[in-house]
């Protein structure tokens, strides 16, 4: 069975963005990585010349990574267009790279898979998949695949941006100077309007997916897959410089629909303690419109937290801004970062 890449002729994907001029195309590349992490295959995907930052000691190693991490589902190939736009908005001078959810990527067969030092910090993910294990999941490829010293900036979005959180919560010895959460589904999930329709979906009707699911999607040809998601992305005018080629696995879709189980079960109270503890270094996000959180969500955040950096989208992007507004989001955040990228 051949890969995405084979079937797409080309050994490594070289990928075109808009700079900020809106002009000027330049190619920018982007790597693929898959790398077994807590034991689970796990996509990175990585824009920029540094592919390997541990065994990099040369004096060009860049002094801060820029780490996406998903929502759900973590399918990290989608996310490819803004990292691209964020990068070359900040004028190509740090890494931007982005973590697949674990069990939300399945290598393609035939693919080297990279093993993982250990954490020395790392207990057992009893629930790799879950909401807990999913956190437990991103602190270990932080801890054993980035230098410590090494500053970050945390990029969430919706589910991703709870982790995010989490992370400043449980690894305070990392060097997070800052976390940015888009559109972030950080509290009241199942109270939402899409949570109220998605919790009894998710929670409940779930199993009942899980055999259709195999059944219809399982025999299907990598070929047939491929060709199946290229005429959806190009329907939908989406950039495909990565096929999310999981998006038709069952594996990955039962996973997701699992996570999504849990964060509606699990993701109930704000965390304003953390919030508290790491305002300065926040800046939350909000849709005007978005169903996941609405805007009384952002209207408490401003209440209780009335110094925090906390705004709302005046341009009506929607929750799912990677799809079309990916440029539009990565020039707003490269605003944000201009006075943090300036000290590095």
């Amino acid at each position: 069975m051949k890969s995405t890449e084979e079937l797409q002729g080309q050994d490594r994907p070289e990928c075109k963005v808009n700079e900020m001029d809106s002009e000027i195309k330049e190619e920018i590349p982007v790597h693929e990585e898959f790398i077994l992490c807590c034991g689970v295959e796990t996509q990175v995907l990585k824009c920029g010349p540094w592919t390997d930052l541990i065994n990099n000691q040369s004096g060009t190693r860049p002094k801060l990574l820029i780490f996406i991490i998903p929502g759900n589902p973590g399918f990290s190939a989608m996310y490819v267009p803004f990292a691209k736009a964020l990068y070359s908005a900040t004028k190509r001078r740090f890494p931007v790279w982005i973590i697949s959810h674990a069990g939300h990527a399945l290598a393609p067969r035939g693919k080297k898979i990279l093993k993982s030092s250990e954490d020395p910090n790392a207990e057992e993910i009893k629930d790799i998949y879950g909401v807990r294990g999913q956190v437990e999941h991103k602190l270990a490829f932080l801890r054993t695949q980035v230098p410590k010293e090494m500053k970050l900036v945390v990029i969430g979005h919706s589910i991703g941006s709870y982790f995010s959180l989490e992370i400043l919560k449980h690894a305070p010895e990392l060097p997070v100077i800052r976390s940015i959460l888009l559109f972030p589904t950080i509290e009241r999930m199942s109270e939402s309007p899409k949570g109220r329709f998605a919790t009894p979906l998710l929670c409940w009707l779930r199993y009942a997916l899980y055999v259709p699911c195999y059944l219809l999607l399982k025999p299907w040809p990598e070929k047939i897959k491929f060709l199946a998601i290229r005429m959806v992305l190009q329907m939908m005018d989406i950039p495909r410089e990565f096929l999310c080629m999981n998006m038709l696995e069952p594996f990955c879709l039962v996973n997701a629909a699992y996570l999504g189980s849990q964060e509606m079960r699990e993701v109930v109270k704000r965390d304003d303690e953390t919030i508290k503890e790491h305002l300065p270094k926040l800046i939350f996000y909000y849709g005007a419109t978005d169903s996941w959180c609405p805007k009384e969500y952002y209207d408490d955040m401003k209440k209780d937290f009335p110094e925090g950096d906390i705004r709302l989208c005046e341009k009506k992007i929607p929750h799912a801004f990677v799809i079309s507004f990916f440029q539009e989001m990565a020039d707003m955040v490269a605003d944000w970062l201009k006075d943090d990228l300036s000290k590095m």
